[in-house]
Formats: C-alpha cells, sequence, structure tokens
C-alpha cells in the first residue's frame, strides 16, 4: 500500500471505448466529475482528507486505477461514485466500476470500497450481492459517506446507525433506514472541489463548440440544482433522492464557482448538469444576472424543457452567455408521449418553441427516443420527420432504455420484458446495447430505425445548409466526418428473431 494516508478516495470510473466505441475518440465529452467534486467539498467540510482519482480523464483502465491507489495511498475508504452525466450513464459504467473494486480486492483484500450513485441507488442490494464491494449508498451520497468512513477510521465495526447504508454481517445483507436530503446545499456542498481534479483533461462535446470547434478546452460542467420535479417513465435521474425533488443552490454560489473556473482556469465551455435549469425564474435571472454583471465571456448549455421556454427567458439567457438549450422533445407522437408521461404539447408547440430560442440566437439540441412503449414503424417514422422539420442545430436520437431506477424498469420486471444481459447494454452507442421492444416492434428493429435515422438526419442537406450557414465550412465538415463513424452493433449482427 501507499503510504499517503487519507480519508476518502473518491474515485469517478469509465470507459470511453466500451461506452462510445470509436466516437469516443474525438467527439464525445470528457467531463469532469462533478458530484464526485461536490462530495469532496463536504468532507472537506468535515475536517477529512480526500482525494479524487478521475479514471477517464487519465485514460486509466480499472486494474490501472487500482495499481495507482494501491501504489499511492492508503485511504479508510474508498468511493466508486457510480453517477454520469445523463442518466443512461451510471448504469453505463457499472462495469468499469464493478472492475475498478475487484483489481482494488485484488491487490489488497482488507480495503474498504462502497459504491454510491444513480444505479447503486437504484439496485442497492443486487449491486451489494455481485460486486466486490462492502458497502452502497442508496440515497444522495455524502452524509453516508462521511460517516463510514469515521467509522472505519475508529475501527468500530456496528453500523446501524449511518443511514442509507447497505453492508454485511457475515452473510447477512443489511440496511439501514434513509438520511433525509440536504437543505441547504450553499452551506454543506459550496461549490465543487477543482482543485483536485485534472482540469486540463477535460472537453466539450463537439456540438458544444460548434462555434469555435477548435477550442473545446478548458471545458467543465456543473450543478446549479439536484433533483427534477417531473416523472418521465423513461428517467432514473431522482434515484438517489428517493422522489421527484429540486433543490436549488443560490445565484451568489453558483456565481463563485464560475468566477473560479473563469478566473483560475480559464474555462469558457461550461455544462449545466441539471436536468431541469430552465424553470425557477428567479433562479434562472438570479444566476443571467449576475453571469451579465461581471462580463464573464461563456458558452454555457442546460436543458429546459419545451413547456418551461418562456419567451421572457431568452433575451437575459442569451446575454448571459447560454449558447445552447436541450429540448426533451423525445417523440413526434403526442400518444407516445403521454404514455411516458412527458407534458402536454403537440408537434406545432414543440416547432414554435425551437423556432423562438434559434430566433433568439441561441442553438437548439434535440433529444428523441424510439421504441417508447407505444411506438410503432409510424410513430417512429413521426419522430423523424419531426426532428428534420424542427432542424435543431444538432440532435441526440437514443433507443428506450429501462435504466434501473426508472418506472420503466419496474414495468419491464413486471412484464418480464428482456433487457439487456450486461450493464454496458444500457450504453447507447456500445457495441453490446440492447433496448427495449415495443408490441409492435423487436429491439433490433428499434436498434437498426436509430441508426439509420442518425445518418438521414445528419447527412440531410437542409441540415448540413444550416450548420454551413451558422457554423461554417469547417464543421460542416466535421459533421461529415462523425457520420462516417459507424458503430458495431452485435443484435444487429444476429439473425432476426421475433
Amino acid at each position: 500500500m501507499g503510504n499517503r494516508e487519507c480519508d476518502v478516495v473518491l474515485v469517478n470510473p469509465g470507459n470511453l471505448k466500451a461506452v462510445y466505441q470509436d466516437l469516443g475518440r474525438d467527439f464525445s465529452a470528457i467531463e469532469p466529475p462533478s458530484l464526485a467534486g461536490l462530495f469532496a467539498t463536504y468532507l472537506r467540510g468535515k475536517k477529512l482528507s480526500v482525494e479524487i482519482v478521475d479514471a477517464p480523464a487519465l485514460n486509466l483502465d480499472p486494474s490501472q486505477i487500482a495499481k495507482l491507489i494501491h501504489d499511492n495511498l492508503n485511504p479508510a475508504l474508498i468511493v466508486i461514485v457510480v453517477y454520469g452525466f445523463q442518466p443512461s450513464a451510471s448504469t453505463q459504467n457499472m462495469p468499469a466500476a464493478g472492475e475498478t473494486a475487484r483489481a482494488l480486492k485484488e491487490l489488497n483484500p482488507r480495503l474498504k470500497i462502497m459504491m454510491t450513485g444513480t444505479h447503486p441507488a437504484a439496485l442497492p442490494e443486487r449491486t451489494l450481492r455481485e460486486e466486490a464491494i462492502d458497502f452502497v449508498c442508496d440515497r444522495e451520497g455524502p452524509e453516508t459517506i462521511l460517516q463510514t468512513a469515521e467509522a472505519l477510521k475508529s475501527a468500530a465495526t456496528n453500523y446501524r446507525n449511518i443511514p442509507s447504508l447497505w453492508y454485511r454481517v457475515g452473510n447477512v445483507v443489511m440496511s439501514n433506514p434513509e438520511a433525509p436530503l440536504m437543505d441547504d446545499l450553499d452551506a454543506e456542498m459550496p461549490g465543487v472541489a477543482w482543485d483536485m481534479l485534472p482540469m486540463d483533461k477535460y472537453r466539450a462535446h463537439n456540438w458544444h463548440s460548434f462555434e469555435n470547434i477548435n477550442a473545446r478546452q478548458p471545458y467543465a460542467s456543473m450543478h446549479t440544482s439536484l433533483g427534477c420535479p417531473y416523472k418521465c417513465t423513461f428517467c432514473c435521474i431522482n434515484a438517489p433522492f428517493g422522489k421527484p425533488s429540486y433543490r436549488l443552490w443560490s445565484p451568489d454560489s453558483v456565481i463563485k464557482d464560475i468566477g473560479v473556473l473563469v478566473g483560475k482556469y480559464g474555462v469558457k465551455n461550461i455544462k449545466f448538469v441539471d436536468e431541469m435549469f430552465v424553470l425557477n425564474k428567479n433562479h434562472v435571472f438570479g444566476i443571467c444576472d449576475r453571469i451579465i454583471e461581471r462580463g464573464y465571456d461563456v458558452n454555457i448549455w442546460a436543458y429546459a424543457r419545451v413547456d418551461t421556454v418562456k419567451d421572457e427567458f431568452l433575451d437575459k439567457l442569451r446575454r448571459a452567455g447560454f449558447r445552447w438549450l436541450a429540448l426533451g422533445i423525445e417523440s413526434g407522437s403526442k400518444h407516445v408521449r403521454d404514455g411516458v408521461e412527458k407534458g402536454r404539447f403537440g408537434s406545432a408547440e414543440i416547432l414554435k418553441v425551437v423556432s423562438k430560442i434559434q430566433a433568439a440566437g441561441i442553438n437548439v439540441i434535440g433529444n428523441y427516443i424510439f421504441g417508447l412503449p407505444d411506438d410503432t414503424h409510424e410513430t417512429m417514422r413521426e419522430t423523424l420527420e419531426l426532428a428534420i422539420e424542427a432542424n435543431c442545430e444538432f440532435a441526440n436520437f437514443y433507443c428506450a432504455m429501462a435504466y434501473p431506477g426508472s418506472k420503466l424498469y419496474k414495468m419491464a420486471i413486471e412484464n418480464g420484458w428482456q433487457l439487456p444481459s450486461s450493464w454496458i447494454g444500457y450504453s447507447q452507442h456500445s457495441y453490446e446495447t440492447h433496448p427495449l421492444r415495443t408490441d409492435a416492434l423487436t429491439s433490433a428493429e428499434v436498434l437498426k430505425f436509430r441508426d439509420e435515422a442518425f445518418i438521414k438526419y445528419f447527412s440531410n442537406p437542409r441540415y448540413l445548409d444550416l450548420v454551413r450557414r451558422r457554423f461554417g465550412d469547417d464543421v460542416q465538415s466535421h459533421v461529415k466526418q462523425m457520420t462516417k463513424i459507424g458503430l458495431k452493433r452485435k443484435l444487429l449482427e444476429e439473425p432476426v428473431t421475433a
């Protein structure tokens, strides 16, 4: 073991190649683990010593991460933080998380390891039984991590008073009552511990920097809120919180963090990780006003909903440096959207909102899902047609996945629907990906339609003309190059069965 004493090591697991295939090399983002950074701030505030090890940023595989920790650090507790940067990313990171835990235990079986994050919170007992770990946290994490580390430091063997903790007593799995959610985010987790992260390693998504395609670094992602008040059937974002919730950092706290990024690290490209940023007027305006007052030159993107984008927001967002808004459009069929509790708006309203955002000088990234429970070939075609008509500056095309922690996952279990055979199968871009089937469509038909829709959209002459006019010839060439990166799909190589 290493000789540097440390109370807690926070590990961000990941494998860009497995998750994104060849898209991970040049096109995907490399994002800082903002929640691990927030946990580090919380633990430091409680006088614990902390280190963060970020596998994707360091480009190290699980065995290398394990060796780095083993050779350099002597922690009381290792916490593998299995969060992601969109809802699917937690589950798709479980293979790397599991391999990291096994590699650590092989080097030193006495190491104490916890998993926390969206996936472990959704499936705490299964995670504890299947992985080479000692603990699982089934809620948001900070208090559970703190009390577990303090218990280990004092050589305690009784964990029954630590909230939200799953552990073993002999061969028996035990669990404790959940911890209450934090009320005062400003006081408990005032900003990310950026100084503990390799800030020179992170890069923005390709589209985030379309206005300056050669300036994707430096980059940061950060929270201004936790949770989401909505209840979309396909989403698992609230698994660590136990319920739909929405808690905010104050605008003063947010601007302080942005000031560190801009002033100390020269960051311009910023992602707000919030599942829903454009929602609370006072929160949005408070942050925008402070950015404008300070004259920060930033390129921010954030999530919104079709029904939360109000006219009064747009001018202020644009002046504050919000260059992109991501809209969860999901489907071109209102019937399909209603089936997954996704708002009461139709295609005409969607097109109107996209147009008014673009008219305000803000780019739009549209998110679409194929293979939702009520989808047919016809409704999927409606979705693709809507995407082509909306002609957003970028689009994400997903297959419906029953992510652990979502209502869709419970429905899949109850109805006996086939789920991916491995956690990496929940990655949208992986070789092993295996989306849900519907009553009318096989999983292979959904995946084939999604992959073909991606090519149709990004090779559409109207879209390519928009890109050339908005961003220039270099970005148009970049998009054309992106469409040449084929994704290998195991499911489409197999014989088609009913």
